[in-house]
Protein backbone atom coordinates (compact mmCIF):
# COMPACT_ATOMS: atom_id res chain seq x y z
CA UNK A 1 0.00 0.00 0.00
CA UNK A 2 3.10 2.51 0.67
CA UNK A 3 3.86 1.75 -3.13
CA UNK A 4 1.32 2.21 -4.29
CA UNK A 5 0.61 5.75 -2.85
CA UNK A 6 4.48 6.80 -3.68
CA UNK A 7 3.95 5.67 -7.08
CA UNK A 8 0.96 7.78 -7.20
CA UNK A 9 2.81 10.68 -5.68
CA UNK A 10 5.71 10.55 -8.37
CA UNK A 11 2.65 10.07 -11.02
CA UNK A 12 1.12 13.37 -9.83
CA UNK A 13 4.45 15.38 -9.33
CA UNK A 14 5.57 14.06 -13.01
CA UNK A 15 1.72 14.77 -14.33
CA UNK A 16 2.17 18.95 -12.67
CA UNK A 17 5.64 19.00 -14.75
CA UNK A 18 5.51 21.08 -17.72
CA UNK A 19 5.86 19.27 -20.94
CA UNK A 20 9.74 19.44 -22.04
CA UNK A 21 10.13 21.94 -25.23
CA UNK A 22 10.52 20.75 -28.40
CA UNK A 23 13.84 21.21 -30.52
CA UNK A 24 11.52 23.99 -32.64
CA UNK A 25 10.22 25.77 -29.48
CA UNK A 26 13.85 25.81 -28.42
CA UNK A 27 15.13 27.32 -31.65
CA UNK A 28 12.01 29.71 -31.64
CA UNK A 29 12.59 31.28 -28.06
CA UNK A 30 16.24 31.30 -28.50
CA UNK A 31 15.47 32.83 -31.82
CA UNK A 32 13.15 35.31 -30.26
CA UNK A 33 15.46 36.61 -26.98
CA UNK A 34 18.08 37.05 -29.61
CA UNK A 35 16.54 39.65 -31.49
CA UNK A 36 15.19 41.21 -28.30
CA UNK A 37 18.45 41.90 -26.48
CA UNK A 38 16.50 44.55 -24.26
CA UNK A 39 14.57 42.40 -22.65
CA UNK A 40 17.67 40.35 -21.19
CA UNK A 41 19.02 44.16 -20.59
CA UNK A 42 15.38 44.51 -18.80
CA UNK A 43 16.04 41.59 -16.59
CA UNK A 44 19.09 41.82 -15.89
CA UNK A 45 18.89 45.31 -14.31
CA UNK A 46 15.91 44.48 -12.10
CA UNK A 47 18.64 41.90 -10.40
CA UNK A 48 21.38 43.20 -7.77
CA UNK A 49 24.56 42.27 -9.48
CA UNK A 50 22.75 43.88 -12.89
CA UNK A 51 22.06 47.42 -11.20
CA UNK A 52 25.84 47.43 -10.20
CA UNK A 53 27.11 46.35 -13.81
CA UNK A 54 24.47 49.55 -14.88
CA UNK A 55 26.02 52.24 -12.15
CA UNK A 56 29.79 50.70 -13.18
CA UNK A 57 28.81 51.21 -16.77
CA UNK A 58 27.30 55.09 -16.35
CA UNK A 59 30.02 56.06 -13.54
CA UNK A 60 32.28 55.35 -16.31
CA UNK A 61 30.79 57.06 -19.10
CA UNK A 62 30.22 60.46 -17.18
CA UNK A 63 33.64 60.70 -15.76
CA UNK A 64 35.51 60.10 -19.30
CA UNK A 65 32.43 62.62 -21.11
CA UNK A 66 32.86 65.13 -18.26
CA UNK A 67 36.44 64.84 -18.09
CA UNK A 68 36.92 65.04 -22.23
CA UNK A 69 34.00 68.14 -21.73
CA UNK A 70 36.48 70.32 -19.10
CA UNK A 71 39.63 69.64 -20.78
CA UNK A 72 37.71 70.97 -24.05
CA UNK A 73 36.21 73.95 -23.18
CA UNK A 74 38.97 75.40 -20.79
CA UNK A 75 41.71 74.27 -23.53
CA UNK A 76 39.37 76.70 -26.22
CA UNK A 77 39.55 79.18 -23.53
CA UNK A 78 43.25 78.81 -22.62
CA UNK A 79 43.98 79.12 -26.91
CA UNK A 80 41.75 81.88 -26.73
CA UNK A 81 43.43 83.82 -24.34
CA UNK A 82 47.17 82.80 -26.05
CA UNK A 83 45.61 84.26 -29.23
CA UNK A 84 44.45 87.24 -27.75
CA UNK A 85 48.05 87.72 -26.71
CA UNK A 86 50.14 86.78 -29.47
CA UNK A 87 48.17 87.80 -32.55
CA UNK A 88 44.66 89.87 -31.93
CA UNK A 89 46.32 92.45 -29.49
CA UNK A 90 49.16 93.35 -31.48
CA UNK A 91 47.30 93.59 -34.44
CA UNK A 92 44.91 96.37 -32.23
CA UNK A 93 48.00 97.87 -31.54
CA UNK A 94 49.52 97.83 -35.10
CA UNK A 95 46.25 99.56 -36.15
CA UNK A 96 46.85 102.14 -32.90
CA UNK A 97 50.09 102.86 -34.18
CA UNK A 98 49.41 103.16 -37.88
CA UNK A 99 46.14 105.77 -37.68
CA UNK A 100 48.36 107.96 -34.66
CA UNK A 101 51.35 107.59 -37.25
CA UNK A 102 49.15 109.03 -40.12
CA UNK A 103 47.75 111.60 -37.63
CA UNK A 104 51.66 112.67 -36.64
CA UNK A 105 52.81 112.71 -40.19
CA UNK A 106 49.77 115.28 -41.52
CA UNK A 107 50.38 117.40 -38.81
CA UNK A 108 54.31 117.27 -38.72
CA UNK A 109 53.89 118.16 -42.49
CA UNK A 110 51.42 121.02 -42.02
CA UNK A 111 53.77 122.36 -39.21
CA UNK A 112 56.85 122.08 -41.80
CA UNK A 113 55.14 124.28 -44.01
CA UNK A 114 54.17 127.20 -42.35
CA UNK A 115 57.63 127.19 -41.32
CA UNK A 116 58.51 128.74 -44.85
CA UNK A 117 61.55 128.03 -46.90
CA UNK A 118 63.48 125.04 -45.92
CA UNK A 119 61.53 123.12 -43.02
CA UNK A 120 63.58 122.25 -39.57
CA UNK A 121 65.33 118.83 -39.62
CA UNK A 122 63.52 117.81 -36.89
CA UNK A 123 59.96 118.54 -38.15
CA UNK A 124 61.47 116.75 -41.74
CA UNK A 125 62.79 113.69 -39.57
CA UNK A 126 59.28 113.65 -37.21
CA UNK A 127 57.41 113.29 -40.99
CA UNK A 128 59.92 110.59 -41.91
CA UNK A 129 59.72 108.72 -38.62
CA UNK A 130 55.73 108.99 -38.87
CA UNK A 131 55.22 107.92 -42.80
CA UNK A 132 58.18 104.93 -42.20
CA UNK A 133 56.28 103.47 -39.02
CA UNK A 134 52.78 103.89 -40.24
CA UNK A 135 54.47 101.64 -43.28
CA UNK A 136 55.48 98.95 -40.92
CA UNK A 137 52.46 99.34 -38.90
CA UNK A 138 50.30 98.99 -42.58
CA UNK A 139 52.50 95.41 -43.27
CA UNK A 140 51.62 94.11 -39.49
CA UNK A 141 48.29 94.75 -40.18
CA UNK A 142 48.12 92.85 -43.65
CA UNK A 143 50.42 90.13 -42.84
CA UNK A 144 49.57 89.43 -39.34
CA UNK A 145 46.52 87.35 -39.45
CA UNK A 146 44.11 85.95 -42.04
CA UNK A 147 42.10 88.72 -43.14
CA UNK A 148 38.34 87.50 -43.71
CA UNK A 149 36.40 90.41 -43.15
CA UNK A 150 35.76 92.53 -46.38
CA UNK A 151 35.56 95.85 -44.71
CA UNK A 152 39.19 95.31 -43.57
CA UNK A 153 40.45 94.05 -46.67
CA UNK A 154 38.98 97.30 -48.88
CA UNK A 155 40.12 99.01 -46.17
CA UNK A 156 43.90 98.05 -45.95
CA UNK A 157 43.48 98.80 -50.28
CA UNK A 158 42.53 102.08 -49.36
CA UNK A 159 45.61 102.76 -47.05
CA UNK A 160 48.03 100.65 -49.34
CA UNK A 161 47.13 102.69 -52.57
CA UNK A 162 46.48 106.34 -51.12
CA UNK A 163 49.62 106.92 -48.33
CA UNK A 164 51.74 106.63 -51.76
CA UNK A 165 49.59 109.47 -53.49
CA UNK A 166 49.38 111.36 -50.11
CA UNK A 167 52.88 111.48 -49.60
CA UNK A 168 53.74 112.42 -53.10
CA UNK A 169 51.19 115.59 -52.45
CA UNK A 170 53.78 116.68 -49.22
CA UNK A 171 56.63 116.32 -51.50
CA UNK A 172 55.00 118.40 -54.12
CA UNK A 173 54.00 120.90 -51.92
CA UNK A 174 57.68 121.56 -49.89
CA UNK A 175 59.17 121.74 -53.34
CA UNK A 176 56.76 124.41 -54.40
CA UNK A 177 56.95 126.30 -50.82
CA UNK A 178 60.71 126.38 -51.29
CA UNK A 179 60.42 127.92 -54.40
CA UNK A 180 58.32 130.17 -53.20
CA UNK A 181 55.31 129.20 -55.24
CA UNK A 182 51.96 129.89 -53.81
CA UNK A 183 50.08 126.41 -55.13
CA UNK A 184 52.36 124.79 -52.50
CA UNK A 185 49.61 125.51 -50.23
CA UNK A 186 47.01 124.08 -52.74
CA UNK A 187 49.05 120.95 -52.66
CA UNK A 188 49.25 120.50 -48.92
CA UNK A 189 45.34 121.70 -48.77
CA UNK A 190 44.59 118.49 -50.81
CA UNK A 191 47.14 116.32 -49.30
CA UNK A 192 45.52 117.09 -45.66
CA UNK A 193 42.24 117.15 -46.92
CA UNK A 194 42.87 112.98 -48.15
CA UNK A 195 43.98 112.27 -44.96
CA UNK A 196 41.36 113.86 -43.07
CA UNK A 197 38.60 112.49 -45.43
CA UNK A 198 39.68 109.04 -46.55
CA UNK A 199 43.09 107.83 -44.73
CA UNK A 200 42.44 108.51 -41.49
CA UNK A 201 38.74 107.30 -42.01
CA UNK A 202 40.02 103.73 -43.30
CA UNK A 203 42.57 103.90 -40.72
CA UNK A 204 39.91 104.09 -37.82
CA UNK A 205 37.86 101.69 -38.87
CA UNK A 206 40.95 99.45 -39.20
CA UNK A 207 41.63 100.09 -36.04
CA UNK A 208 37.72 99.89 -34.63
CA UNK A 209 37.53 96.82 -36.12
CA UNK A 210 40.73 94.93 -34.05
CA UNK A 211 39.53 96.87 -31.14
CA UNK A 212 36.34 95.24 -30.82
CA UNK A 213 37.89 91.89 -32.00
CA UNK A 214 39.70 92.09 -28.60
CA UNK A 215 36.42 93.13 -26.58
CA UNK A 216 34.91 90.10 -28.31
CA UNK A 217 37.06 87.71 -27.14
CA UNK A 218 37.62 89.43 -23.61
CA UNK A 219 33.91 89.53 -22.96
CA UNK A 220 33.38 85.40 -23.71
CA UNK A 221 35.48 85.06 -20.41
CA UNK A 222 34.08 87.20 -18.06
CA UNK A 223 31.72 84.73 -16.46
CA UNK A 224 32.96 81.64 -14.90
CA UNK A 225 32.70 78.28 -17.18
CA UNK A 226 29.33 77.14 -15.67
CA UNK A 227 28.65 74.22 -18.23
CA UNK A 228 31.42 72.32 -16.74
CA UNK A 229 30.81 72.86 -13.23
CA UNK A 230 27.08 71.83 -13.68
CA UNK A 231 28.56 68.79 -15.15
CA UNK A 232 31.42 68.17 -12.40
CA UNK A 233 29.06 68.75 -9.93
CA UNK A 234 26.03 65.95 -11.69
CA UNK A 235 28.76 63.29 -12.08
CA UNK A 236 30.18 63.83 -8.27
CA UNK A 237 26.33 63.09 -7.07
CA UNK A 238 26.13 60.21 -9.03
CA UNK A 239 29.26 58.96 -7.65
CA UNK A 240 27.95 59.89 -4.23
CA UNK A 241 24.72 58.36 -4.73
CA UNK A 242 26.17 55.39 -6.10
CA UNK A 243 29.18 55.13 -2.80
CA UNK A 244 25.22 55.06 -0.77
CA UNK A 245 23.77 52.65 -2.55
CA UNK A 246 26.18 49.94 -2.23
CA UNK A 247 26.92 50.68 1.54
CA UNK A 248 23.48 49.62 2.18
CA UNK A 249 23.32 46.88 -0.07
CA UNK A 250 26.61 44.83 0.98
CA UNK A 251 26.33 46.35 4.39
CA UNK A 252 30.07 48.05 4.31
CA UNK A 253 30.21 51.83 5.00
CA UNK A 254 33.26 52.19 2.74
CA UNK A 255 33.72 51.22 -0.52
CA UNK A 256 37.78 52.62 -1.22
CA UNK A 257 37.07 52.62 -5.34
CA UNK A 258 34.30 54.75 -4.83
CA UNK A 259 35.43 57.15 -2.15
CA UNK A 260 38.51 57.58 -4.61
CA UNK A 261 36.43 58.17 -7.36
CA UNK A 262 34.85 61.02 -5.17
CA UNK A 263 37.94 62.23 -4.00
CA UNK A 264 39.72 63.10 -7.67
CA UNK A 265 36.53 64.36 -8.56
CA UNK A 266 36.23 66.45 -5.30
CA UNK A 267 40.03 67.75 -6.43
CA UNK A 268 38.75 68.59 -9.98
CA UNK A 269 35.56 70.70 -8.92
CA UNK A 270 38.31 72.50 -6.31
CA UNK A 271 40.51 73.14 -9.19
CA UNK A 272 38.06 74.66 -11.64
CA UNK A 273 36.80 76.66 -8.72
CA UNK A 274 39.88 78.09 -8.16
CA UNK A 275 41.58 78.48 -11.75
CA UNK A 276 38.03 79.54 -12.85
CA UNK A 277 37.66 82.39 -10.49
CA UNK A 278 41.40 83.78 -10.36
CA UNK A 279 40.90 83.78 -14.46
CA UNK A 280 37.76 85.47 -14.34
CA UNK A 281 38.93 87.95 -12.34
CA UNK A 282 42.71 88.36 -14.43
CA UNK A 283 39.99 89.23 -17.14
CA UNK A 284 37.77 91.75 -15.60
CA UNK A 285 41.08 93.37 -14.30
CA UNK A 286 42.39 93.10 -18.43
CA UNK A 287 39.16 95.15 -19.01
CA UNK A 288 38.67 97.29 -15.78
CA UNK A 289 42.70 98.51 -15.69
CA UNK A 290 44.06 97.94 -18.92
CA UNK A 291 42.03 97.55 -21.86
CA UNK A 292 39.31 100.54 -21.23
CA UNK A 293 42.18 102.63 -20.12
CA UNK A 294 43.93 102.07 -23.43
CA UNK A 295 41.29 102.90 -25.66
CA UNK A 296 40.48 106.22 -23.72
CA UNK A 297 44.23 107.31 -24.10
CA UNK A 298 44.46 106.16 -27.44
CA UNK A 299 41.33 108.11 -28.65
CA UNK A 300 42.98 110.73 -26.79
CA UNK A 301 45.65 110.59 -29.15
CA UNK A 302 44.23 110.43 -32.18
CA UNK A 303 42.37 113.42 -31.09
CA UNK A 304 45.29 115.39 -30.31
CA UNK A 305 46.67 114.97 -33.57
CA UNK A 306 43.55 115.74 -35.36
CA UNK A 307 43.74 118.75 -32.72
CA UNK A 308 47.37 119.79 -34.20
CA UNK A 309 46.39 119.60 -37.74
CA UNK A 310 43.64 122.25 -37.42
CA UNK A 311 45.86 124.33 -35.75
CA UNK A 312 49.10 124.32 -38.10
CA UNK A 313 46.29 124.51 -40.82
CA UNK A 314 44.58 127.67 -39.88
CA UNK A 315 47.69 129.24 -40.23
CA UNK A 316 48.22 127.63 -44.01
CA UNK A 317 44.60 128.03 -45.17
CA UNK A 318 43.46 131.50 -43.46
CA UNK A 319 39.93 131.80 -45.40
CA UNK A 320 38.81 128.83 -43.64
CA UNK A 321 40.12 129.47 -40.08
CA UNK A 322 36.88 129.16 -38.40
CA UNK A 323 36.05 125.42 -39.36
CA UNK A 324 39.46 124.63 -38.55
CA UNK A 325 39.09 126.58 -35.20
CA UNK A 326 36.05 124.54 -34.25
CA UNK A 327 37.47 121.49 -35.38
CA UNK A 328 40.70 121.99 -32.72
CA UNK A 329 37.77 123.28 -30.12
CA UNK A 330 36.04 120.42 -30.24
CA UNK A 331 39.08 118.02 -30.34
CA UNK A 332 40.48 119.45 -27.17
CA UNK A 333 36.91 119.27 -25.48
CA UNK A 334 36.36 115.81 -25.85
CA UNK A 335 40.36 114.98 -24.67
CA UNK A 336 39.48 117.20 -21.73
CA UNK A 337 36.73 115.21 -21.01
CA UNK A 338 38.47 112.04 -21.46
CA UNK A 339 40.97 112.78 -19.03
CA UNK A 340 38.98 113.75 -16.22
CA UNK A 341 36.56 110.69 -16.49
CA UNK A 342 40.07 108.83 -16.26
CA UNK A 343 41.28 110.60 -13.21
CA UNK A 344 37.48 110.47 -12.10
CA UNK A 345 37.56 106.50 -12.16
CA UNK A 346 38.86 104.51 -9.29
CA UNK A 347 39.65 101.38 -11.03
CA UNK A 348 41.78 103.47 -13.39
CA UNK A 349 44.87 102.98 -11.12
CA UNK A 350 47.15 102.69 -13.99
CA UNK A 351 49.16 105.81 -15.83
CA UNK A 352 47.82 108.01 -13.08
CA UNK A 353 51.32 109.82 -13.62
CA UNK A 354 50.88 109.94 -17.35
CA UNK A 355 47.58 111.38 -17.08
CA UNK A 356 47.87 114.13 -14.40
CA UNK A 357 50.78 114.99 -16.84
CA UNK A 358 48.71 114.76 -20.35
CA UNK A 359 46.29 117.37 -18.27
CA UNK A 360 48.48 119.79 -17.78
CA UNK A 361 50.13 119.96 -20.91
CA UNK A 362 46.47 119.82 -22.61
CA UNK A 363 46.18 123.01 -19.88
CA UNK A 364 49.44 124.78 -20.97
CA UNK A 365 48.67 124.09 -24.96
CA UNK A 366 45.13 125.88 -24.89
CA UNK A 367 47.06 129.03 -23.34
CA UNK A 368 49.00 128.56 -26.03
CA UNK A 369 46.83 128.36 -28.57
CA UNK A 370 44.68 131.21 -27.49
CA UNK A 371 47.70 133.40 -27.44
CA UNK A 372 48.38 132.25 -31.15
CA UNK A 373 44.25 133.42 -31.77
CA UNK A 374 44.99 136.73 -30.27
CA UNK A 375 48.38 137.16 -32.63
CA UNK A 376 46.51 135.53 -35.61
CA UNK A 377 43.46 138.52 -34.93
CA UNK A 378 45.95 140.98 -34.52
CA UNK A 379 47.50 140.41 -37.71
CA UNK A 380 50.41 139.23 -36.75
CA UNK A 381 50.87 135.91 -38.46
CA UNK A 382 54.48 136.16 -37.98
CA UNK A 383 54.42 136.08 -34.45
CA UNK A 384 51.19 133.48 -34.53
CA UNK A 385 53.68 131.11 -36.17
CA UNK A 386 56.17 131.15 -33.60
CA UNK A 387 53.98 130.51 -31.07
CA UNK A 388 52.36 127.18 -33.27
CA UNK A 389 55.75 125.62 -34.10
CA UNK A 390 58.90 127.76 -32.68
CA UNK A 391 60.98 126.27 -29.82
CA UNK A 392 59.27 128.29 -27.68
CA UNK A 393 58.93 126.29 -24.20
CA UNK A 394 55.29 127.59 -23.24
CA UNK A 395 54.72 127.55 -26.98
CA UNK A 396 52.07 125.11 -28.72
CA UNK A 397 54.91 123.09 -30.21
CA UNK A 398 56.28 122.23 -26.51
CA UNK A 399 52.78 121.54 -25.41
CA UNK A 400 51.50 119.66 -27.89
CA UNK A 401 55.07 117.24 -27.60
CA UNK A 402 54.35 117.11 -24.05
CA UNK A 403 51.07 116.13 -24.23
CA UNK A 404 51.55 113.37 -26.79
CA UNK A 405 54.64 111.89 -25.05
CA UNK A 406 52.54 111.49 -21.53
CA UNK A 407 49.57 109.94 -23.63
CA UNK A 408 52.41 107.53 -25.39
CA UNK A 409 53.53 106.48 -21.81
CA UNK A 410 50.11 105.91 -20.86
CA UNK A 411 49.25 103.75 -23.44
CA UNK A 412 52.39 101.82 -23.04
CA UNK A 413 51.39 101.40 -19.34
CA UNK A 414 48.02 100.06 -19.79
CA UNK A 415 48.90 98.14 -22.45
CA UNK A 416 51.42 96.11 -20.75
CA UNK A 417 48.76 96.14 -17.58
CA UNK A 418 46.52 94.53 -20.18
CA UNK A 419 48.87 91.58 -21.64
CA UNK A 420 50.12 90.56 -18.04
CA UNK A 421 46.39 90.71 -16.93
CA UNK A 422 45.45 88.44 -20.28
CA UNK A 423 48.63 86.64 -19.77
CA UNK A 424 47.39 85.61 -16.05
CA UNK A 425 43.96 84.76 -16.72
CA UNK A 426 45.95 82.01 -19.13
CA UNK A 427 48.62 80.85 -16.99
CA UNK A 428 45.56 79.77 -13.98
CA UNK A 429 44.03 77.65 -16.38
CA UNK A 430 46.86 76.65 -18.35
CA UNK A 431 46.79 72.86 -17.50
CA UNK A 432 43.22 72.57 -15.73
CA UNK A 433 41.40 71.34 -18.90
CA UNK A 434 44.15 68.64 -18.80
CA UNK A 435 44.44 67.88 -15.63
CA UNK A 436 40.36 67.79 -14.91
CA UNK A 437 40.45 64.80 -17.84
CA UNK A 438 43.08 62.75 -16.02
CA UNK A 439 41.17 63.19 -12.70
CA UNK A 440 37.49 61.97 -14.46
CA UNK A 441 39.73 59.20 -16.12
CA UNK A 442 40.74 58.31 -12.58
CA UNK A 443 37.39 58.53 -11.06
CA UNK A 444 36.32 56.26 -13.82
CA UNK A 445 39.02 53.98 -12.97
CA UNK A 446 38.43 53.91 -9.22
CA UNK A 447 34.40 53.38 -9.75
CA UNK A 448 35.48 50.07 -11.65
CA UNK A 449 37.74 49.19 -8.66
CA UNK A 450 35.07 50.08 -6.13
CA UNK A 451 31.75 47.83 -8.10
CA UNK A 452 33.98 44.78 -9.65
CA UNK A 453 34.40 43.29 -6.54
CA UNK A 454 30.70 43.45 -5.57
CA UNK A 455 29.55 41.79 -9.08
CA UNK A 456 31.96 39.38 -8.63
CA UNK A 457 29.97 38.57 -4.87
CA UNK A 458 27.04 36.95 -6.60
CA UNK A 459 28.54 34.57 -9.01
Amino acid sequence: MRADRTQGYRFRRAADRPAPLTRRELMVLTRERAQNPFTNIRQLAWTSPGKLFLLAIVLVISCVTVGWYASDTLDDRTSTLEGMIVETEPLAEASQVLYSSLSIADAAANTAFISGGLEPPELRERYNDAIATSGQALVQSVSGASIDNAMIREDLTILSSQIPVYTGLIESARINNRLGNPVGSAYLGEASNMMQSTILPAAERLYTERADAIGDARTNFTSPPWGVYIALVLVLAVMIGTHIYVARRSRRRFNVGLLSGVGFLVIGLLWLLVGGLLSVNATSNAENRGAAPLRELTSARILIQQARSDETLSLVRRGDQESLEAGYADATAQIGELLDDYRDDERRDVAEDSVDEATAALAMWREAHAAMLERTNAGDFNGATAIAVGDNPDGAAAAYTRLDTALVEGITNTRETFRDDINTARVVIGYAGLGIMLLGIAAAVAALAGLFPRIREYR
